[in-house]
């Protein structure tokens, strides 16, 4: 089978496509023989040795998220069968023909859903709703997302949006210009800005960050007396304490595979309520840009360039 590695650290152009063994399923775990692939902006991080979980032992595989069918199946495994078609995320190389999944981390994907479909939409709606659900907004409160184009920021938009927040104000970067703004207008927002806007307009309530690092202080002051702001992202940031305690304000930390363990029920509850909004038309999983498994590296220009509207997918 072909799977994608590095052997250093570096851009778009270290990454290379191998011959590499079918690996096992081990206790707990899925074969999977994958139809997509997400690629997403911590994955290009990994590939650099920048951002929180930068450094990965070389030569370096990238996990993620992935969906196909499943060909062979783990020890101890239940809920799962060979001929399933499943979504979940692959932690020992989600760039490959065939990769291994544990079964605790996959979900079915609905008859007559497409496996781009799942991968456009599980992992970055599980992470809004999850981060939304941290926040807990009430439907007369004002949020603003931050990357808010992304895979998870444009599901974060609409979510927000069909949640009933009074208003959703969407920041991006403003390398696409007016496409950005107006993707997102049509997918409810607001009010669009751009990080290099001198103003973000009137504070809101809430802050949806997915982006961090020199944008995290903006985004703490983007937020009212008692606001509240949500950090789900793999770029860093530092805010000092005092902006914290003179504005009331507060930072919480989320990640998925905590919220996931902890919260089981509610994200079960999350993952049904993606598919039916997804197949209802409510909720549009957008799929920006779809790449060979062999053109890996063009996928990640796409994502470090920030060009792109909606979800960046591989095709094997």
């Amino acid at each position: 089978m072909r799977r994608v590695r590095f052997h250093e650290y570096g851009g778009p152009e270290v990454l290379r496509l191998e011959e590499a063994e079918v690996p096992e399923p081990g206790p707990g775990e899925l074969l999977v023989r994958v139809e997509a692939i997400g690629v997403s902006l911590p994955s290009v991080r990994k590939v650099r040795g920048d951002g929180n979980g930068g450094g990965v032992p070389l030569p370096g595989v990238l996990g993620g998220e992935v969906a196909g069918e499943v060909v062979a199946v783990g020890p101890d495994v239940t809920g799962h069968a060979i001929g399933d078609r499943v979504t979940g995320l692959s932690f020992l190389g989600s760039y490959a023909d065939l990769t291994t999944v544990p079964a605790a981390l996959a979900s079915r994907i609905p008859r007559g859903a497409s496996a781009e479909d799942a991968v456009a939409l599980v992992r970055g709606g599980h992470v809004a709703l999850a981060a939304l659900a941290t926040a807990r907004p009430a439907g007369t409160e004002s949020v603003l997302i931050t990357g808010a184009a992304s895979a998870t920021g444009h599901l974060a938009v609409q979510l927000a949006r069909i949640q009933g927040a009074a208003r959703v104000v969407a920041a991006v970067g403003a390398d696409a210009g007016d496409a950005k703004a107006a993707f997102l207008r049509d997918l409810g927002a607001d009010e669009v800005v751009t990080y290099e806007d001198a103003s973000w307009g009137e504070p809101v309530d809430i802050v949806l960050d997915g982006v961090g690092g020199d944008l995290l202080p903006r985004a703490v002051a983007a937020l009212v007396p008692g606001g509240r702001l949500v950090f789900f992202n793999s770029g860093g940031g530092t805010v000092p304490a005092f902006d914290l305690l003179a504005g009331s304000k507060t930072i919480t930390g989320m990640t998925m595979a905590r919220f996931a363990t902890t919260r089981r029920d509610l994200y079960d509850r999350h993952g049904r309520e993606l598919w039916d909004l997804h197949g209802s038309g409510r909720l549009r999983a957008v799929v920006h840009a779809r790449f060979p498994l062999a053109e890996a590296a063009a996928a990640h220009e796409v994502i470090e360039a920030r060009t792109n509207l909606g979800k960046v997918v591989l095709v094997p």
